[in-house]
Formats: structure tokens, C-alpha cells, sequence
């Protein structure tokens, strides 16, 4: 007997994650992945976890780490997120912090937040595909974002129809897929945007510590504080996470918000979890407190060569016909390949006659367009693995 009927209608809308199947085809002997945008683990800082959760799970500690907590969060690790929030320019305190299982924790809380059926969503085209998921189950529409372009609040109204325009979301730094940052002028144009729109801004820092070349540019929200003079008059809301920079499997993550919105946002988590593992939470804040400032820089070294490596490959091998991004940080390179190719077609020929994977582009796309894109991702390869897994694309691309 089956009871989908009694499904509500957002199930319909609910699909696997392109990027999570693919995963499960990679435990092949002998596969080259460029596909899941994780970390290197040889890189996370284990010792130090090791260390955290034995003093965590000590006589003195254990109460407290294996006990219910607050919903908001370990109150040290927030006080530690205000600081390194304030280095970044965002000057709040730790009312302004809640402590996430993940940001993709955030981008749902988020989308069941603001989003009421038939409401307009802007992103990138392409986009972060967790992001799509997370949004897309509370049903909106979604309208391409385009901070630099021509259009303007008239447009955007016009097209939202009878919903109404939301929110913008955006990872300005190093984007996921694309690997592009938007610019200080984009910025400014989108909090110019946002409030013709009367919508929030969800500002996704995921990549943000990870620049290997150029000048920072600041945080959206920083560029709104400068403008409003407190948080509390801000309408960017910034989710940060540590699974890029210390260990996604500890889900850890972070919203740093006006005090209203993280009251609503407080109310959403008691009801869906309680509260983050209090354990994981103790154990980030040991880490972060002691080695954040000296292993950031370790991982701009490492996957910053790892990024020359495959840019380099790929001027090398690739035919001239394909184009792609040359991001200044994060983990990942856009390929663009010439009109007509289909990027999951050269997956299956990739995976069958050379071991090699890749993330293809039409997933990244609410519309399910961009069919002749790819992504690749650089973080989980040595520079060696790189140069040779981009020569054998380049075999497949040629053929």
C-alpha cells in the first residue's frame, strides 16, 4: 500500500543530489575525480581534533558535552565566530550567532523562512546545487541574479508575478560552481538591488577564507554595515561554515544575522533539531582557538598550487574550442565546452574509457539548461593526479 498521494506538494519538487549519486559511482579502482567539491582530508587538522573531543569527553568537560544545550549554540565557539567575524569587517556580537549543522542547515531554515509558495528567489545561473535543493522544496520561482547586468528592481517585480521577490543568494567569493567572485562594484550594485527590492540578501561565505591570489574584497554584509552603521538595520544575512576550512563532517556552520532574524531562525532549529552536537561544536572551538590563523594558510598554499596546476593542464591539453574560469581561490574551475556537447554524455565516455570524473553543468542551472558545462573540482587531487586526469579529458574532448 503505498500513501504518496498524502505527499505534500513540495515533495514533487524534491530531487536527489546529481553530485551525491555521482559519488557513489567513484569507488572504481582507478578513477581520477575532479567531482565532489570536498576537502583533502591528508589535510584536516586530526590531531587536534583528537586532542578537542578527549578533552571534551574529560571528567571536567563531559557534562556538558554530552548533554542537551542551547539552541543556539556553544557560547565560546559563538564568541569566537563574533571575533573572527569582526577581522572579516562584520562588527557584531554573539546575539548575532547561531550555530548551524552545516550551512546547508542555514540555506534550509532560510528558504522555509522567507519563501512562501509562488515567491521569487534570485541566484546565480548556474548556482550552488544545495542551495536549489534547499530552496526548492518550499516551492518559489526562480529569477537569474545579475548584479553587473542591466536589470533593474521594475524588471524583477514584473517577473515575480503575484509572488513577491525574497531574497538574492550569492557566495561572492569563489563561487560554487563557477569559481567566480563577484566584484566591489557588484556588491554595491546588489545591495543597491536589495533595497529598491525590499529583499533580503543571503550572502553564502563557504569559500570565503580560501583566496590564493589577489586583494579581499569585503563581505557583502560588511559593505551594508559600513552603509547602516549596525547590524540590526541590515538586511544580508551571512552563513559561514568550517567544513571547507577545518572538517565538514563535524557540520558546523554559522548565520550571522540581525537579531530578529536569528530569533526566527532560533524558533526553526528547536523545532527540526534542538540544537547542533554540542560535542562537535566544544571540539571546532579548541581547534579554531588554537590553530585556525596558522592552518588557513597552509591550505592557501597547498590547494593554491593544486588551482596553478590544473589551470596550467588545461591550457596544455585541452582543445582550444573549450573555455573556463580561472578562479583566484576556492575549489573549483567552470568548463564551458562548445555549443552542441552534452557534459553528461562526456561523463559516461570519460568514466568508461579513461577514469575520469567530473560534476556535469545542467544540475547548476534552475532551468536545467547549460548542458554544454562542466564542473571540475582541484581540492582532493595532488598536482600530479591533476596534470595527468586533465590530460585524459583532454584525450575524451579530442576524440
Amino acid at each position: 500500500m503505498s500513501t504518496h498521494h498524502l505527499f505534500a506538494t513540495r515533495a514533487s519538487r524534491m530531487k536527489a543530489s546529481e553530485i551525491r549519486e555521482l559519488l557513489k559511482l567513484l569507488d572504481q579502482p582507478g578513477i581520477i575525480s575532479f567531482a565532489g567539491g570536498i576537502p583533502d582530508p591528508a589535510l584536516f587538522p586530526a590531531e587536534g581534533f583528537a586532542n578537542a573531543f578527549q578533552v571534551a569527553l574529560g571528567v571536567d568537560q563531559q557534562a556538558q558535552s554530552l548533554q542537551y544545550s542551547v539552541s543556539e549554540g556553544y557560547v565560546p565557539l559563538r564568541e569566537w565566530i563574533a571575533e573572527h567575524m569582526r577581522q572579516i569587517g562584520v562588527e557584531c556580537d554573539i546575539d548575532n550567532v547561531l550555530i548551524t549543522s552545516g550551512s546547508q542547515q542555514a540555506l534550509d531554515y532560510l528558504g522555509k523562512l522567507y519563501l512562501s509558495p509562488g515567491d521569487t528567489a534570485l541566484v546565480g545561473w548556474p548556482t550552488y546545487l544545495g542551495a536549489l535543493a534547499a530552496f526548492n522544496a518550499y516551492e518559489p520561482r526562480f529569477d537569474r541574479i545579475s548584479i553587473n547586468g542591466n536589470r533593474g528592481a521594475a524588471e524583477y517585480r514584473s517577473g515575480a508575478g503575484e509572488g513577491a521577490v525574497k531574497f538574492a543568494y550569492l557566495s561572492p567569493d569563489f563561487a560554487n560552481p563557477t569559481g567566480e567572485t563577484a566584484d566591489l562594484r557588484g556588491r554595491e550594485a546588489l545591495l543597491d538591488l536589495a533595497e529598491e527590492l525590499d529583499c533580503a540578501i543571503i550572502e553564502d561565505g563557504a569559500y570565503q577564507a580560501l583566496r590564493y591570489e589577489g586583494e579581499a574584497i569585503p563581505p557583502i554584509l560588511s559593505l551594508e554595515l559600513a552603509r547602516k552603521g549596525s547590524i540590526e538595520s541590515c538586511r544580508t544575512i551571512y552563513c559561514g561554515s568550517f567544513s571547507k576550512t577545518l572538517s565538514p563532517g563535524l557540520r558546523v556552520g554559522w548565520v550571522v544575522a540581525a537579531k530578529p532574524i536569528i530569533s526566527q531562525l532560533v524558533l526553526m532549529k528547536q523545532a527540526a533539531d534542538l540544537h547542533s552536537a554540542t560535542i562537535n561544536q566544544m571540539a571546532v572551538y579548541q581547534v579554531a582557538r588554537a590553530s585556525f590563523d596558522t592552518h588557513i594558510p597552509m591550505l592557501r598554499n597547498v590547494y593554491g598550487a593544486r588551482r596553478d596546476a590544473m589551470l596550467a593542464a588545461l591550457e596544455e591539453y585541452l582543445p582550444k574550442e573549450v573555455q573556463w574560469t580561472k578562479p583566484e581561490g576556492g575549489m573549483f574551475v567552470w568548463i564551458t565546452l562548445p555549443s552542441g556537447m552534452d557534459g553528461a554524455d562526456l561523463l559516461s565516455r570519460a568514466l568508461e574509457t579513461v577514469k575520469v570524473a567530473f560534476v556535469p553543468g545542467q544540475a547548476f542551472f534552475p532551468d536545467e539548461t547549460g548542458a554544454n558545462t562542466i564542473r571540475l573540482s582541484f581540492s582532493n587531487s595532488d598536482e600530479d593526479t591533476i596534470r595527468e586526469g586533465i590530460r585524459r579529458l583532454g584525450e575524451v574532448l579530442r576524440r
